[in-house]
């Protein structure tokens, strides 16, 4: 595909555009009439403010056919300072492309342009730019606003650049491929009191460290081996004074699984502790338990499609275990059958994990991107 040689300068730049001008969750405004802009110069119909600051391009092929596709990109930033020192970086302070959407934006917005100029296709393909993915289920509101009933989807795909992947390997996998992401924030009360007279005043910071102790141990005892879980602690907030019991103690973390069933039991062994808890510090336990985003379970046949499509366009392997990280394309995949597809990116230079402050996008691979989406909607359209 030559044609996509010859747009890469541009959309290169498109990206570090991007990447200069982050913007978070549902505040992709300046990122989003980008993308319209560049969607309307190639034709293709665009409708804007879905899920706020979400938007779909619409193309029709010049063939008869009522099949339809559609392709996703995220375009939020994360709220983490830039540290790369590129000529490109962040103009805007605590907020940066720490995840690489906006290479994502740009490998969609090229595919669009290279099935726009040659729409040769039985059916109709759906770009879809996506906000809010990090953490604040852009997808899911995208979907409550009539997503899929205003843009039928028959098959969706998602594409999200992968460090730990050779540059270019493509890589996807039947059932699930990320993690469903839980978050608990435990409140443990007591009455607060002075610390040489500890036998006055149940003590919650006690409390809360037999707390992480016992949390610590439901993947190991309450978890068949078989299944993969996470169960981590990442907060602890209690106390002020070295001389005085706090009356409240917060505890917080996160749990990733795969499987509800697993999910489910996590859950129920936490709440029985907290019972437990209560009865032997005599303080009360409130706990605040958000399922905020399901697994990422991929259609065998979709994945299988994918993996297929792949080899003809670049090195393509099954990817042999999930990733405990999770993503609210999950939500679509709840909706539609379809597959999440990991592109590697990591060579020298850009071997910063996701999330790093370090990260950016590999522009070398975004060819091998483009290629993937015009070949899957060709496929899927043939």
């Amino acid at each position: 595909m030559s044609e996509i040689a010859d747009l890469l300068p541009d959309l290169v730049a498109l990206r570090r555009d991007i990447h200069q001008n982050p913007e978070l969750g549902f505040c992709e405004h300046r990122t989003a009439a980008r993308i319209a802009a560049e969607l309307r110069a190639s034709g293709i119909e665009v409708h804007e403010g879905i899920g706020t600051t979400g938007l779909v391009g619409v193309l029709k092929g010049t063939r008869e056919g009522t099949r339809s596709l559609g392709l996703r990109a995220d375009m939020d930033a994360l709220p983490i300072h830039e540290q790369t020192n590129l000529p490109w970086a962040s103009r805007t302070p605590g907020t940066f492309h720490g995840c690489g959407h906006d290479g994502h934006v740009a490998m969609l917005l090229g595919a669009a342009r290279v099935l726009a100029a040659d729409p040769d296709f039985a059916g109709t393909v759906n770009f879809i730019f996506q906000p809010a993915e990090e953490g604040q289920g852009g997808a899911r509101v995208m979907i409550e606003e009539g997503l899929f009933d205003r843009f039928p989807c028959d098959r969706v795909y998602a594409l999200h650049n992968w460090p730990g992947l050779p540059a270019g390997t493509i890589s996807t996998r039947p059932g699930a491929i990320m993690g469903a992401a839980d978050k608990f924030r435990i409140a443990l009360v007591g009455k607060g009191g002075h610390a040489a007279i500890p036998q006055d005043s149940p003590d919650a910071i006690l409390a809360a460290a037999s707390l992480v102790q016992q949390l610590n141990t439901i993947v190991s005892r309450a978890v068949p081996p078989y299944a993969a879980a996470v169960l981590s602690i990442t907060e602890i907030h209690g106390g002020h004074a070295h001389n005085v019991i706090p009356a409240e103690v917060m505890v917080g973390g996160t749990v990733r699984t795969f499987d509800p069933a697993v999910q489910d039991r996590i859950e129920e062994r936490m709440r029985a502790m907290l019972k437990g808890i209560e009865a032997s510090f005599e303080v009360e336990c409130a706990l605040d338990y958000d399922r905020y985003y399901p697994a990422t379970i991929n259609d065998p046949q979709a994945a299988a499609d994918a993996l297929e499509v792949a080899a003809t366009v670049a090195r393509a392997e099954l990817a042999p275990e999930p990733a405990p990280t999770s993503e609210d394309f999950s939500f679509m995949l709840q909706q539609r059958p379809g597959a999440y597809i990991w592109l590697g990116q990591g060579t020298q230079g850009h071997a910063a994990p996701l999330h790093n402050p370090h990260y950016d996008f590999n522009d070398g691979v975004m060819e091998t991107g483009i290629r993937l989406h015009v070949a899957l909607a060709r496929h899927w359209l043939g």
